[in-house]
C-alpha cells in the first residue's frame, strides 16, 4: 500500500514515514473496499452475479482506483449481458492505470472481433425497438424483438426478464417460468426474476387452484447460491400440448382424406352418370334439342374439373400438414435449418387455425436461430470461394429478412453473384445496397462496381 499524499510504500504504522501524514482513516478506506471485493468474488463464484456488481460498486465507492473492483465488475456485467456498462467500466480502469492493466485486453478481445460487435450492435437496436413497442402496447411485436435479442445475445439477463413480464401479461405462464429459469442460470439470485417467478407461481395458482403446490418450481439455498428449479425437472406440458394438437390435426386430415374426399368424388361420379343417362335417353327423345345436351355436356365437365381442384387442393392441404410435422419434428431435435426449411414449404391458407398457432409458434422460435445459421453457412461458403453453395443460403436470408447483418447479407450476396458471372442479378442487388445504406464502404463499393459494369 501507497501513500495517498506522496507514494511512498506504507508499513504496519499509521503514520507515512516520508512525508509524516496520518494514513489511519485512509488504510481503513482501502480495507474497506477490499473486503467488498473479496466478498464479491465469493458470490461470483456461486453466480450470484447481481449481488457481487452491488459488492463491487461498494467497493468503488471506497476506492475508485481499485482497478482489480472495476475490472472484475465489467466481466460481471458482461457475463449478464450488460457489454455496453462492461466496456464502461474496463475504459475507466484504462484510463485509470494505462500500464500493466487488464482491462486493455479485454477491450481489445471486445473491439477486434467484427461478428461480436455487430451482434452486440444488433443486440441493442432490438432491445429498444422492444422497448418501444412495450410502450405503445404492442406486446406481440415486443416478444418477436426479444426472441431475436436473447437469441443474439442469450445472456441479456434483463432480455429474459422482459421477455417473462410480457408472458405474464399475455398469461403464458409456462413460457414466461422458461425465461426466468434462463435468467436464473445466469445469475441465481437476482432479485427481480425472483420476484417474477413468484408472481408467475401465484398466477398458476390462481389459475388452477387444485394443483398441487409441491409441483411448482422451488428454490433453497446452498451456501452462498440460490437453487431455483422446478420439483421435476422434466417440464413437457407445452410440447405435450403440441404434440397432441399436431396428431389431433393430423387424424382429423386423415379422416378427411380417406372418408370425406372419397364420397364427395364418389357422388360427384354418381352424379354425373345420372346425368348421361339422362342425356342418353334425352337423345333417344325425338323432342330433345342437341344444343340443350351440348349444355348439359359442359356442366358436367365442370363438375369434374372442380372435383378434380378439390382433389388437388386436398393433396395440397396434406402436404402443408406434412411440412408442419417435419418442422416440428426438426425443431426438436434441435435441427433449425432442416425446421426452417419445412416451415418455408408450408402454405399457411391450408391450415386450420388451431395449426396455424401451431405453425406460429414454432416459426417464431424458429427464424431467429434459422436465419443466422443460415446466413452463417452462406458466409463460410463465400469465403471458401463456393459461390454456388453460397448464393442460394444468402438468397434466402436476403428473402427473409433484406437488413440482416446490417446489410452484410446483401453485400456478400452481391459479391458471390458477381464472382460466379451473373453480373447482371449482382447489379440489382448493389443497387439496394447503394439505396438502403448510403454513405457506407459497402455502398461506396457497391457504386464501384455499378459504375464498372455500366
Amino acid at each position: 500500500m501507497e501513500c495517498y499524499n506522496c507514494g511512498a510504500k506504507l508499513g504496519k504504522e499509521n503514520i507515512c514515514p516520508n512525508c509524516g501524514i496520518n494514513v489511519k482513516t485512509y488504510k481503513r478506506i482501502r480495507w474497506a473496499s477490499n473486503a467488498c471485493y473479496n466478498d464479491a468474488l465469493a458470490k461470483a463464484e456461486v453466480r450470484d452475479l447481481s449481488g457481487a456488481a452491488e459488492a463491487l460498486r461498494t467497493s468503488l465507492k471506497f476506492n475508485k482506483l481499485n482497478t482489480d473492483a472495476r475490472n472484475l465488475l465489467g466481466l460481471i456485467y458482461f457475463e449478464m449481458g450488460e457489454v455496453v456498462e462492461a466496456l464502461t467500466e474496463w475504459v475507466i480502469s484504462k484510463n485509470y492505470q494505462p500500464g500493466d492493466n487488464r482491462a486493455g485486453y479485454y477491450l481489445d478481445e471486445v473491439q477486434n472481433n467484427r461478428t461480436s460487435l455487430e451482434s452486440i450492435n444488433q443486440t441493442i437496436k432490438k432491445y429498444n425497438q422492444a422497448l418501444l413497442y412495450c410502450k405503445q402496447d404492442s406486446r406481440d411485436l415486443a416478444i418477436i424483438q426479444l426472441k431475436k435479442v436473447v437469441a443474439l445475445n442469450p445472456k441479456l439477463v434483463r432480455g429474459h426478464q422482459l421477455l417473462a413480464l410480457l408472458y405474464i401479461q399475455e398469461g403464458k405462464y409456462e413460457l414466461a417460468k422458461k425465461a426466468l429459469r434462463n435468467a436464473g442460470k445466469i445469475d441465481s439470485n437476482n432479485t427481480i426474476t425472483l420476484r417474477y417467478l413468484k408472481e408467475v407461481n401465484g398466477k398458476m395458482r390462481e389459475s388452477n387452484p387444485k394443483k398441487n403446490k409441491n409441483e411448482e418450481l422451488i428454490s433453497y439455498r446452498s451456501g452462498n447460491e440460490t437453487i431455483i428449479q422446478p420439483k421435476y425437472l422434466k417440464d413437457n406440458s407445452a410440447i405435450g400440448t403440441i404434440v397432441n394438437m399436431v396428431i389431433g390435426i393430423a387424424i382429423g386430415v386423415a379422416i378427411t382424406w380417406f372418408l370425406l374426399v372419397p364420397g364427395v368424388r364418389r357422388q360427384v361420379q354418381n352424379e354425373a352418370k345420372a346425368e348421361v343417362l339422362a342425356a342418353n335417353d334425352t337423345i333417344s327423345s325425338k323432342n330433345q334439342n342437341i344444343s340443350s345436351l351440348e349444355a348439359q355436356v359442359d356442366e358436367l365437365t365442370k363438375q369434374v374439373s372442380a372435383a378434380k381442384g378439390d382433389e388437388e387442393s386436398a393433396k395440397s392441404q396434406i402436404s402443408s400438414y406434412d411440412q408442419l410435422l417435419q418442422a416440428y419434428a426438426a425443431y426438436s431435435t434441435k435441427d433449425i435449418e432442416a425446421a426452417g426449411t419445412a416451415l418455408g414449404n408450408v402454405n399457411e391458407k391450408y391450415l386450420s387455425d388451431e395449426a396455424k398457432i401451431i405453425y406460429d409458434t414454432i416459426n417464431a422460435q424458429v427464424n431467429a436461430e434459422y436465419i443466422t445459421a443460415l446466413y452463417q453457412e452462406g458466409y463460410n461458403a463465400y469465403n471458401a470461394q463456393n459461390f454456388e453453395e453460397a448464393i442460394p443460403k444468402l438468397e434466402k436470408v436476403v428473402e427473409l429478412d433484406e437488413t440482416f447483418e446490417d446489410g452484410y447479407a446483401i453485400y456478400y450476396l452481391a459479391q458471390a453473384l458477381r464472382k460466379n458471372n451473373d453480373l447482371e442479378t449482382a447489379k440489382t442487388y448493389y443497387q439496394k445496397i447503394v439505396e438502403l445504406y448510403p454513405g457506407t464502404e459497402r455502398a461506396a463499393n457497391a457504386q464501384n462496381y455499378l459504375n464498372i459494369e455500366e
